[in-house]
């Protein structure tokens, strides 16, 4: 039956389906494989913790030289002193309400330490360097894993797509299996046989759609992306391998990522450390010479300053005339007092003092030994683990050059059993499809080779991924 429609209709219809398609299109994100490695070093979580501790050892740095500096502290203070108490202005014993200011301001300057102040600014840049070599081994690390998930994506997706072959190869044949069985050319087993090959497709199809979102779901991850984002990664063109290299002299790798490996950098920077913190450690046997300085004053409202001298009209008796009882006076005088202004007594009272001070350790229950031999063992620590990093490097080089080789003879191989399954099917398809052979034999095939399409399809990718795995160590920059 044939449906005419007019014309506009027929437009309209194909505009609304285009424009649904194009949406769809443009809501999903293009994800290459080098905007997965940006987004990942500009998001990622990980990344930010490994700079914030880099920050916080910087500040570290900062303040270690800033403690070359001598500080300065002001102390004021006033008080209401009530009942008999000492003046402090006069150091006199009182018995009033006295209110009274005081206040010093006071310097000091480390001049020798052990050298402490200055190991401890080289421990802490050593530190700095150690920090930043740990943010280049997170982002490496990080670039690796995107790389390792972006092509664990390509490959679930073919092997998506190849399901959906399977799909629909499988339906076909079911088609044909229930044609004949309703003309007696095949039996129920064969029918049955073909309907459970429909239901292996599928569960094939569900298996591979699961491992993909799962990909896709950790890649997001990585770029810090929510999951509710949709997005399409970006196939390049690897069918052509021939720019991807598969033979490489281990040991010559091994010499190269030595050199630029973020892990062998992370533990030689830390060894360092570790180092430079015994010479911080032994500074604690060393006397330390301070140089200090102080001024400061006081006031206090109970100190009075002498008032003019008055006679009061009165004699005081000073003696007597020897060998008579003729007194000796004098004139009685007072003396008044006046309030003594703060300014005055403020400036009056100001007091100054500048020394040095040595502190030589005698006996510091072994604090000071001990330090030094928790540092040492630190270092001894800091120089295995460096020694262990080198160790493990050699041994992940020379497994991955193997495993680069033993992954390009895979694919030769998979794409010559593929070759033959595709080329034995398509002669029992048409064998089958003339009754030649039964179902038993065909299904057998198709199930052959589809195993050999999965196995050529993750074979593919293995050879790459094997190949940007030497890329990384030797520090080249991975790129498809």
């Amino acid at each position: 039956m044939k449906l005419n429609l007019p014309k506009s209709k027929v437009t309209i219809a194909c505009f609304i389906l285009f424009s649904i398609f194009n949406l769809n299109a443009q809501a999903q994100e293009v994800i290459t494989l080098q905007k997965a490695i940006d987004l990942t070093l500009e998001r990622n979580l990980t990344i930010k913790q490994s700079q914030f501790t880099e920050a916080l050892t910087d500040e570290d740095l900062k303040q270690s030289k800033y403690n070359l500096l001598p500080n300065l502290t002001a102390g004021p203070q006033a008080s209401f002193n009530f009942g008999r108490n000492i003046d402090p202005s006069t150091n006199q014993f009182t018995n009033q309400r006295i209110f009274a200011l005081s206040g010093n301001l006071s310097t000091q300057v480390t001049l020798f330490q052990g050298g402490q102040l200055r190991n401890q600014i080289i421990a802490n840049r050593l530190q700095l360097d150690a920090d930043r070599s740990s943010t280049a081994k997170v982002k490496n690390d990080l670039i690796l894993n995107v790389v390792t998930t972006y092509l664990s994506v390509l490959t679930n997706q073919d092997l998506v797509a190849a399901a959906l072959q399977q799909i629909d190869i499988a339906k076909i044949t079911l088609d044909r299996a229930q044609k004949s069985y309703d003309v007696g050319n095949q039996t129920l087993a064969d029918l049955s046989q073909a309907k459970a090959q429909v239901s292996t497709a599928d569960l094939n199809y569900t298996t591979a759609q699961n491992q993909f979102d799962l990909s896709v779901l950790t890649l997001k991850q990585y770029m810090e992306m929510p999951p509710s984002t949709s997005i399409a990664v970006e196939k390049p063109d690897i069918s052509k391998l021939s720019d991807v290299s598969t033979v490489f002299d281990a040991e010559a790798v091994l010499k190269t990522a030595l050199s630029v490996n973020p892990d062998i950098s992370l533990a030689e920077a830390r060894q360092k450390v570790a180092a430079q913190r015994i010479k911080v450690a032994k500074g604690n046997y060393y006397p330390s010479v301070v140089l200090f300085g102080q001024a400061g004053s006081n006031y206090s409202d109970a100190r009075k300053l002498p008032g003019a001298i008055t006679p009061t009209g009165k004699l005081d008796t000073i003696g007597f005339v020897q060998n008579s009882r003729n007194a000796v006076v004098v004139p009685n005088f007072t003396q008044g007092v006046t309030k003594y202004p703060v300014g005055k007594q403020l400036s009056d009272n100001f007091n100054q003092s500048v020394g040095i001070s040595l502190q030589i350790p005698i006996f510091g229950r072994f604090a000071a030994r001990t330090s030094v031999r928790k540092a040492k063992i630190s270092f001894e620590y800091a120089e295995v683990t460096t020694q262990l990093a080198r160790t493990n490097l050699g041994k992940i080089i020379y497994q991955a050059v193997w495993d680069v080789r033993a992954a390009d003879k895979k694919y030769q191989s998979t794409q010559q059993t593929y070759q033959a399954n595709k080329e034995a099917f398509n002669v029992i398809q048409q064998r089958y499809n003339v009754g030649l052979i039964n179902s038993l034999d065909y299904n057998t095939s198709l199930t052959n080779l589809n195993k050999s399409q999965f196995d050529l399809i993750q074979a593919k990718y293995e050879v790459v991924f094997r190949s940007k795995i030497i890329d990384y160590y030797l520090g080249n920059p991975i790129k498809l």
